[in-house]
């Protein structure tokens, strides 16, 4: 009789029905994807993927202590496929790996490219494992402005700035930098990159007048990097999982353990899957020609 009365209601009423039930059908696969993985048997290696361009390290920061801690998990993998990114973050997950090296094994792995702040992480660890054509290397700091003055005075635009300081506007798009302004830049780079060098001595007990001479910005293949020095064997993620959990005294099986994702709604969930692949399809052609790479 409903059906009958108000026949658009009903349809609304039953696509909503239909609707829900997928969505919580959808979700509940989803929970139990990322719960299965603890039901695995054999001694266990924890695996920590750092992709994209590094921009946050709380989640990551998260998942190692979390590892760290759960006696279940007997040694660490970080899965790094990244260009880079800001120097702030990769310090943070750097400084995080060298609390978790000496309490378990961690590993790098480096998928198609770990460069600049994705090599800086992975220098932390207690060895590197690279695939022959990885690209990697890139030890280097870079900062870039564009520069609209003369663009801005053909339209008949006028910047109006008003600063606290001399230096508040150092980088402005609307003028030309001065001397003065281009020295201090150059030295906030050089001490970036220094704490670079230091950071990758240390991880790689190498002499810093010995990774000096590889700081150059330039990158390097994964069997590059491994006859200088900078990575430690040739091999996937298998060959690094395995070798972690040796390390580590697994003398059996050893089960691999991915960190769970940060649990989204369904929606947000279809809208950021979307964006990445958006964000690859633009990005990717530019990876080659070096704009990537650094931080």
């Amino acid at each position: 009789m409903f059906s009958r009365r108000h026949p658009y209601l009903f349809f609304i009423l039953i696509f909503s029905s239909i609707t829900a039930a997928a969505m919580l059908g959808i979700t509940l696969l989803i929970l139990i994807g990322t719960k299965s993985s603890d039901l695995k048997f054999g001694e266990k290696v924890g695996i920590i993927e750092i992709t994209g361009i590094i921009t946050d390290s709380k989640s990551v920061i998260h998942n190692l202590k979390r590892f760290r801690e759960d006696n279940s998990i007997k040694a660490i993998v970080l899965r790094i496929d990244s260009p880079g990114g800001g120097v702030g973050p990769a310090q943070e997950i750097f400084r995080e790996i060298r609390k978790t090296v000496g309490v378990k094994k961690i590993v790098a792995s480096m998928g198609a490219v770990a460069a600049s702040g994705g090599y800086y992480i992975a220098a932390g660890t207690d060895g590197i494992v690279a695939n022959p054509g990885t690209i990697t290397g890139s030890i280097g700091v870079i900062i870039r402005f564009a520069n609209f003055e003369d663009l801005l005075s053909k339209i008949g635009l006028t910047p109006v700035v008003v600063k606290s300081g001399e230096y508040k506007d150092t980088g402005s798009p609307v003028r030309k930098m001065t001397k003065e302004e281009r020295k201090i830049l150059q030295n906030f780079v050089n001490q970036i990159h220094k704490q670079f060098i230091i950071a990758v001595a240390e991880g790689r007990n190498m002499d810093q007048s010995k990774v000096e001479p590889l700081a150059d910005g330039r990158i390097f293949t994964g069997e590059e990097a491994k006859n200088l020095g900078l990575i430690d064997r040739i091999g996937n993620l298998e060959d690094a999982v395995e070798w972690a959990g040796r390390m580590a005294g697994i003398e059996g099986k050893i089960s691999a353990v991915y960190a769970r994702k940060k649990k989204l709604s369904f929606l947000k969930y279809i809208i950021d899957s979307t964006l990445k692949d958006l964000v690859n399809n633009i990005s990717n052609p530019h990876i080659w020609g070096g704009y990537l790479y650094r931080p």
